[in-house]
C-alpha cells in the first residue's frame, strides 16, 4: 500500500470540507489507481456525506457493466484513452448520482499493456453533473508504479478541487 503524503491528506480534507458546505457529493471511477483516491477521499472524518460512490474498475469487461463505458470506445481507442476517461466520469457520476466525478485510467507499469502506450501514460476526466466534463493526458514516464498512482491521485485531486465553483 502506498503511504499517502500528509499533506496530501490535509488537502483531501479540505476538499471533503468544501465539499460538505456546498452540498456536493462526489463519485470516483478507478482503473490503474486500484481505489486509491477513494482511499484518500474516505480517509478523511466525515466523508460519507460527501463520497457516493467510489468503483475499481480494473477490466475492460467491468467498465462496459458497471459504468456502461461504450464497448466501440475500447475498441478504437483503448482502455487507456480520453474517450474512456471521459466514458468513466460519467458512467460513475450517472450510477453514483453525485455531483462531481474524476475518473483515472492509465498504465502504472512496471509493463506496458502491450500497446504503443508507454509505462506512466495517465488520463484523467472530471466533470460537474450538468457540465462538459474536462480531461487531461499526463505522462509520467517510468517512474515506478506507487509513484505513478500517486500522482495520478494527486492530479485527479486537483481537478476536482476545480470543479467547486460553479461554471
Amino acid at each position: 500500500m502506498i503511504a499517502l503524503d500528509p499533506a496530501l491528506v490535509a488537502r483531501a480534507a479540505e476538499f471533503i470540507a468544501a465539499c460538505t458546505r456546498a452540498q456536493l457529493t462526489v463519485a470516483v471511477a478507478e482503473s490503474c489507481t486500484g481505489g486509491l483516491m477513494s482511499a484518500l477521499l474516505t480517509d478523511v472524518p466525515g466523508a460519507s456525506a460527501v463520497v457516493k460512490l467510489g468503483v475499481v474498475t480494473y477490466s475492460n469487461e467491468s467498465k462496459v457493466s458497471m459504468l456502461k463505458v461504450p464497448q466501440h470506445a475500447l475498441d478504437e481507442h483503448g482502455a487507456v484513452s480520453a474517450q474512456v476517461a471521459i466514458a468513466m466520469a460519467q458512467g460513475v457520476i450517472a450510477a453514483g448520482g453525485a455531483h462531481l466525478a474524476a475518473s483515472i485510467t492509465g498504465i502504472a507499469g512496471p509493463l506496458s499493456d502491450n500497446t504503443s502506450k508507454p509505462v506512466g501514460l495517465v488520463y484523467i476526466a472530471a466533470v460537474r453533473r450538468g457540465q462538459q466534463p474536462g480531461v487531461q493526458r499526463f505522462q509520467f514516464g517510468a517512474i515506478g508504479r506507487d509513484k505513478v498512482r500517486a500522482e495520478s491521485v494527486i492530479a485527479a485531486l486537483t481537478m476536482l478541487e476545480g470543479l467547486l465553483q460553479p461554471a
